[in-house]
């Protein structure tokens, strides 16, 4: 079958579909829909889709390619809830229970014809966790009932129908910033925390801290601290702030100014000198719950067994991020385990670099150059623990850089669902480094690694597993059971596994050591950092402020113009792989 995705972004439950969809033996093409009508027409014309699906549009497809085209919309929300506000609304009034259903276009925003729906218990986290958990496996899940309903001649999508016991939405507004607003003399904790839930990612909640107007982001509840609501009482050494409310107090990990330019950061940088010199700083409580703001990285210890769980915000990893993982990396090695595991973050195991950081810092090739370094330095520790077998349990969504990370490991365990992104190219043609040139072609052979990372398309977990990126992928009921067994397994043979460990470690170093690879990635991606006009930094800056991309790797078009619009001609593989000039590094 052909099937047409109709999507606003290339964004994570696009990325799901297309995977799901291509490892089903379907022709899959993309287009990103950013308002241009002549070009989508174009696209339909073009690929002639036998399905088109929209697993996120922020506007409509123009009805005259609906009514020619079967056409089905991704709506994350209840049978009959209607809007661009369902999550914000269902997290915001704490509903028990919500959903996600894939229902016909018409010329009504969400009222077609029901094809399939989805409910799940609806946890209190971050819009942006609900979403890339329950709200894409329920939408995945709809898209298999709904190709097993197009196999039927004799079915029929029901018609939204609010008489019925299961409608239980309705038609909602947008939400404003005047309904999510905060009253820190009123409001509890619970309530703070649902309405700042529902804002999560994009559009924050808008309040004030010391005069300054910011959206608030990131938050959990805080056990013990007490004081005036709305005061800010305490912060943690990894940036949150704690304000007090009318029952307790809640932590803030992040904060994104108002002004034209704001980024969302750190709440401590953010806030800079306002911030009181003699505020607290505090630990967390141990009962806070994970993940968390405060606390990104937690050291676990079970028998010869250490878990490493790590959580960094939206998966970036910044330079003193990745020198906090490594330092906890290596004081785990120290304390001898039989095996270490790479537990990763709950909604997202790692993206890489750290883009707002850079973003936001004064010299951004020099950040960019120093957080690629921490983040090789942290990749080099693991490759070289060669006394400890090291287990990396993906157990959500990675790219670029931090989908090469888990290949520093022995074993590499992927969820079912997870998606991968083993390139870099689409940032303005960025090279890549982390040892990706060792690590990714003794996985997949060369030739493979250089597809991965020039086709800038994403692969599923099964794919992974097939490729020989990962050694196994796990269903996700019981991921975590699986992952401990594999651990225990591989700490009572510990022995035979570190003796075969070294001897590979040390034959691959006699072929090429380790600083030679580095060397060659790195030479390239100091070109990419300090050339003059590099397109790496006008594509990281249109994705930190939410501008188009330059491309989109699975558009249904030719990347015809895509050297023009990035700015450089791309770079061939031939011309990546030259030998290194002297850098000074």
């Amino acid at each position: 079958m052909r099937v047409l995705l109709v999507s606003s972004a290339f964004n994570s439950m696009t990325q799901r579909f297309f995977v799901e969809l291509s490892d089903a033996g379907h022709e899959v093409a993309v287009e990103i829909f950013g308002g241009d009508e002549d070009r989508l027409t174009d696209a339909f014309a073009t690929f002639r889709p036998d399905l088109t699906i929209a697993p996120f549009l922020t506007r409509a497809i123009p009805e005259r390619l609906w009514r020619s085209y079967l056409t089905l919309i991704v709506h994350p929300g209840i049978e009959g809830d209607r809007g661009p506000s369902a999550l914000d609304w269902a997290l915001q009034e704490r509903w028990d229970v919500w959903g996600v259903t894939l229902l016909q276009a018409e010329a009504d925003m969400d009222a077609g014809p029901i094809w399939a729906t989805r409910t799940f218990p609806l946890r209190q986290a971050p819009k942006s966790s609900i979403y890339r958990r329950e709200v894409i496996d329920g939408a995945v899940a709809c898209l298999w009932e709904a190709l097993a309903n197009l196999e039927n001649p004799g079915f029929r999508p029901r018609p939204l129908d609010y008489a019925a016991p299961t409608a239980l939405g309705r038609l909602r507004p947008s939400m404003k910033q005047a309904d999510r607003r905060i009253d820190w003399s009123r409001h509890e904790t619970a309530e703070i925390l649902a309405r700042i839930h529902a804002a999560d990612g994009v559009p924050g909640v808008l309040d004030e801290l010391y005069g300054r107007p910011v959206y608030l982001h990131a938050a959990c509840a805080e056990p013990r601290l007490r004081g005036e609501p709305g005061a800010v009482i305490a912060r943690s050494e990894s940036g949150a702030i704690c304000r007090a409310t009318v029952d307790g107090a809640v932590w803030i990990g992040r904060l994104k100014p108002k002004q034209e330019g704001g980024i969302k950061l750190d709440a401590v940088q953010v806030l800079g000198d306002a911030l009181p010199a003699d505020l607290a700083v505090i630990a967390p409580a141990a009962e806070l719950a994970y993940p968390n703001p405060v606390e990104e990285v937690r050291t676990e210890r079970q028998g010869d067994i250490i878990r490493l769980r790590f959580d960094f915000h939206n998966g970036a990893m910044s330079t003193a991020q990745c020198r906090k993982l490594r330092t906890a990396f290596e004081q785990a090695r120290a304390h001898s385990p039989k095996v270490i595991v790479l537990a990763g973050g709950d909604d997202l195991w790692s993206n890489g670099i750290h883009l707002n950081q850079i973003e936001a810092s004064t010299d951004a090739a020099a950040e960019s150059w120093a957080n690629i370094v921490a983040m090789d330095d942290l990749i080099r520790a693991i490759i070289l623990a060669t006394d400890t077998v090291v287990v990396a349990a993906v157990g959500r969504n990675v790219g670029a850089g931090g989908a090469i990370l888990p290949l520093a490991a022995d074993v590499v365990l992927v969820r079912e669902g997870v998606v991968l992104n083993p390139h870099y190219r689409n940032m303005g043609w960025l090279y890549g480094s982390e040892y990706w040139t060792y690590l990714l072609p003794r996985r997949v052979g060369w030739e493979r690694a250089v597809a991965l990372t020039e086709g800038c398309l994403p692969i599923s977990a099964r794919r992974a597993a097939e490729i020989g990126l990962a050694d196994r992928v796990i269903a996700a009921e019981g991921f975590d059971l699986a992952v401990q067994a594999c651990a225990v397994a591989q700490a009572q043979d510990h022995a035979a596994i570190i003796a075969r460990k070294q001897a590979v470690r040390e034959a691959d170093e006699i072929q090429r050591p380790l600083a030679q690879y580095r060397r060659a990635e790195l030479t390239q991606m100091y070109r990419n950092f300090f050339q003059p006009e590099s397109p790496y930094h006008r594509a990281r800056n249109a994705f930190v402020f939410k501008r188009p991309a330059c491309w989109s790797p699975a558009s249904v078009r030719l990347l015809a113009g895509t050297a023009e619009a990035a700015g450089s001609a791309p770079p061939t593989r031939s011309d990546l792989c030259r030998p290194p000039e002297a850098v000074g590094f």
